[in-house]
């Protein structure tokens, strides 16, 4: 199935829903370009997490961004959840949706865990043909996203920005590019952060999320509990220049702000994206 890479969005610039935000949403609604949803959170649901995002749907687009599509496991696709994805997808229609470039389980265990790949082309062509399968079961292209990782394979013989590109061609996907991901990966494995932005591809750039993370001494942890970090509103500035206007999200998970200031934050990246040169 070939699908039109003339469909990416232009959306803007928004923030993810969390429950603790849901009261005031209803009351007041939101302030933003548009808002992510955590797919796992509205599967099967009724209620009150429908009713929100009935009510955020109404104003703004929505784009629903998965934890648990294993889509570099080895373990078969969950076909029901693919199918419950697809009900969603069918009542909400999410501008984009997303999952992660990584594995979450093996054999009976689930770690709901964001667990890296080994770069080889091996596991490029095995995740690909799974991500082929997904998007033709739901009829539309996805977004895989970079994760941030804190330990490296021996048998990587690829770097990671070359087994992204290498995946979303064989694929035909787009990319979420996680920049907050690329910051923390790249100082804690010692690589330019830059050169892996200058080498993807920039037509397979479909969004990019913003988030705060944890200097542990040792290494960095990306905890989505803090505000966005210079050095990494720093990388988000060079992403601009490098892939142009993009849908561009505020992660916020831990240490909660009111509602208003992550709408701040989320204001602070469409004042940073205003002031570049298209």
């Amino acid at each position: 199935m070939t699908l039109a890479p003339s469909s990416k969005p232009c959306l803007g610039h928004g923030f993810g829903l969390r429950v603790e935000h849901y009261g005031e949403i209803l009351r007041r609604g939101v302030r933003a370009d548009f808002c992510e949803a955590l797919t796992e959170n509205f599967m099967g649901r009724g209620g009150r997490p429908m009713a929100v995002l009935e009510r955020v749907r109404r104003d703004v687009p929505i784009t629903l961004h998965g934890v648990s599509l294993s889509v570099g496991g080895v373990e078969p696709l969950s076909l029901p959840y693919l199918s419950e994805l697809k009900r969603l997808c069918d009542r909400f229609e999410p501008a984009l949706v997303s999952d992660h470039l990584s594995f979450g389980g093996f054999g009976a265990h689930r770690a709901y865990d964001l667990w890296p790949l080994p770069f080889v082309e091996e596991a490029v062509v095995h995740v690909a043909a799974r991500v082929r399968r997904v998007q033709e079961l739901l009829a539309r292209r996805i977004c895989l996203e970079n994760v941030s990782s804190y330990v490296e394979f021996r048998s990587n013989t690829l770097t990671e920005w070359q087994f992204l590109s290498a995946v979303a061609e064989e694929a035909d996907c787009w990319l979420l590019l996680d920049v907050n991901n690329v910051h923390v990966s790249a100082h804690n494995h010692g690589f330019s952060a830059r050169d892996y932005l200058d080498s993807l591809p920039r037509e397979r750039v479909a969004q990019i999320h913003l988030a705060g993370h944890r200097d542990c001494g040792s290494h960095l942890l990306d905890d989505h509990g803090a505000p966005v970090a210079s050095a990494v509103w720093e990388l988000y500035r060079h992403a601009c220049r490098r892939f142009g206007p993009q849908p561009t999200l505020i992660e916020w998970d831990e240490n909660l702000p009111t509602l208003e200031r992550l709408e701040q934050e989320s204001d602070k990246a469409r004042e940073m994206e205003r002031r570049e040169p298209f």
